[in-house]
């Protein structure tokens, strides 16, 4: 497939208690092509958002919506609940990207069913994971992509 173009998505304002998976999930996606959004897995960024962006929430929404299009595929972590993640999955569907929701049943959550019932088994995939599980889950992912 070349050097593919992933968007990860994880929670920034909803929480940022995840950022340690975020930072293993991003650290294994390296190795299958460019990640996008690196920044939502850095310890520095907090729950209050990204500061250093002066022109403010449109313009973060703006170079979001770019990289989604620029994208080739969208890998979410979606454990802790998180607006903005549910918004950038809708807005996938509607570009027919293909996605990969993660989900950890043992945080207690329950995952919305607008995420769970989006799965398809094609363009929208929903796994539920535990963390040692995470590499052949993005493996079996990643290769799936080559077969389409």
């Amino acid at each position: 497939m070349g050097d593919v173009k992933v968007y990860f998505c994880g929670s920034i304002c909803g929480g940022r208690n995840d950022v340690p998976v975020y930072q293993k999930v991003v650290k294994k996606l390296r190795t299958y092509g460019t990640v996008l959004t690196e920044h939502v897995s850095s310890s520095e960024l907090t729950d209050k958002g990204e500061d250093a962006v002066v022109a403010g929430a449109r313009a973060i929404h703006d170079r979001d919506v770019e990289w989604l299009q620029e994208s080739d595929v969208i890998v979410a972590e979606v454990t802790q609940p998180s607006l903005g993640v549910g918004y950038e999955l809708g807005r996938a569907v509607a570009m027919k990207k293909r996605i990969l929701c993660l989900f950890r049943p043992s945080s207690g959550r329950c995952l919305s069913a607008m995420i769970r019932g989006a799965e398809d088994g094609q363009m929208f995939v929903v796994r539920d994971y535990v963390e040692d599980d995470l590499d052949n889950i993005l493996e079996e992912f990643f290769k799936s992509l080559k077969r389409t």
